[in-house]
């Protein structure tokens, strides 16, 4: 089912599968949280195989997807807080990818009552200045003020998408329609606190993917995090880079299932 659920001064698009038949309902539900490149669809190719088994929970971000763009200031971590309440879920297994791994991590170390157990996707960490160098940051700031919105793909397809061929239709895609998020998302999102030196606080079990042929600055914070985790389990993917989905799904819902069966 499809809702549009209020958050502080605005409203994201959500979906709610519901219990698969025969599960008897109850159980702890997956709520799955994208990437900063890519919207809630970047789950399509891997929800049956987790819907035929578990109730999944998505939504997209402020500006992201089928969500209006933010009016006012808002935090990610206050409104993935705001999903769950309004499905009334008290502890779900949460799975984050890239900029949705930071937010699932506010979340663990804000409220961890709330989290059973964690799957971080090639994740993103607040506090962790490295993952974005100036310098690139500095090209997408060029560029934006261009205007130049396929010089701006074309970065983040060098940078991030190195298993890509040709035109790579599907991540160019995801791209293209998030990169006005970018924009518009920018000038009023809130920071969540500083995560990275505070891994170790977290007492959940957590599988985290890496994609081998990511951007170096990830792989190398990813593998910190991982290290910093108590007792975190490191998937490494040789033939993936920041769109794991894309590139080895079998290989992004097994760590999924993984996670889940850890759950405490």
């Amino acid at each position: 089912m499809d809702v549009m659920v209020s958050v502080k001064d605005g409203e994201v698009w959500s979906h709610d599968s519901g219990e698969p038949s025969g599960t008897g309902g109850g159980s702890l539900p997956l709520v799955l949280v994208h990437p900063g490149v890519g919207d809630s669809r970047i789950w399509d190719g891997i929800l049956p195989r987790l819907t035929e088994r578990h109730r999944v929970i998505r939504y997209d971000a402020r500006g992201y997807g089928r969500s209006p763009a933010p009016t006012a200031p808002f935090s990610l971590v206050e409104d993935l807080i705001a999903v769950l309440d309004h499905y009334g879920v008290g502890r779900a297994v949460l799975v984050g990818s890239s900029m949705g791994g930071a937010t699932v991590i506010s979340l663990a170390l804000r409220d961890p009552a709330r989290v059973a157990s964690l799957a971080l996707v090639v994740p993103g960490v607040t506090g962790a200045d490295e993952l974005l160098p100036p310098e690139f940051m500095a090209e997408v700031g060029r560029l934006a003020q261009a205007g130049d919105v396929d010089g701006i793909v074309a970065m983040v397809r060098r940078s991030s998408a190195a298993m890509g061929t040709g035109d790579d239709p599907e991540v160019t895609a995801l791209l293209k329609a998030v990169v006005p998020a970018w924009f518009a998302v920018h000038p009023h999102q809130v920071p969540d606190p500083p995560a990275y030196d505070r891994l170790g606080e977290l007492d959940v079990p957590c599988v985290l993917v890496i994609g081998e042929r990511d951007a170096p600055e990830v792989v190398r914070v990813n593998e910190t995090m991982a290290q910093r985790i108590p007792g975190c389990r490191l998937v490494r993917l040789a033939h993936s880079d920041h769109f794991p989905t894309v590139r080895d799904p079998d290989a992004v819902v097994d760590a999924i299932l993984e996670a889940y069966a850890e759950a405490r």
